[in-house]
């Protein structure tokens, strides 16, 4: 099945894209890979999940935020490929990284929010080599952020 079926099916609605916060772009295509700049869990009504992960969330709410994120992803990606996410080939690598307490060693769990929606959507495609790793912080003291690097066609 196409991953452009795949999100009707599953009813996975993408977020729509605004400006950038700062001075980048969402995605840079070069040759055939896209990088795709780093998400947050921004949801459907503009609130951002706020706090560390092992104080203020458990790493199961941590991994529904890192799925959030991969909607923005996959959102930019769709921006990237014209509007068309079949042309997806491969999710290459994710960069996850998780505003945990001191200590905090579950940054994979937490990861494979984004993880298994790529899989969810992508299928084989959407399975990466990935880096998840705690931060000290993170911007606006979010819980999650994640960047890609994707192959097109």
């Amino acid at each position: 099945m196409s991953a452009e079926a795949t999100l009707k099916e599953k009813n996975i609605t993408l977020p729509t894209l605004g400006k950038p916060a700062g001075n980048y772009v969402h995605w840079v295509r070069t040759g055939n890979l896209v990088f795709l700049s780093g998400k947050t869990p921004v949801g459907p009504d503009g609130t951002v999940p706020k706090g560390h992960v092992g104080k203020d969330f458990t790493w199961e709410e941590a991994y529904q935020h890192a799925r959030l994120v991969g909607t923005w992803l996959l959102a930019a990606l769709r921006d990237a490929t014209g509007g068309d996410l079949d042309k997806v080939k491969r999710v290459v690598k994710v960069l996850g990284m998780v505003n945990g307490v001191p200590g905090f060693g579950d940054q994979p769990k937490v990861v494979n929010g984004c993880s298994d929606l790529f899989v969810e959507v992508l299928g084989d495609a959407g399975r990466h080599a990935r880096s998840a790793v705690g931060m000290g912080s993170l911007p606006g003291n979010t819980t999650v952020e994640i960047e890609a690097i994707v192959e097109v066609s």
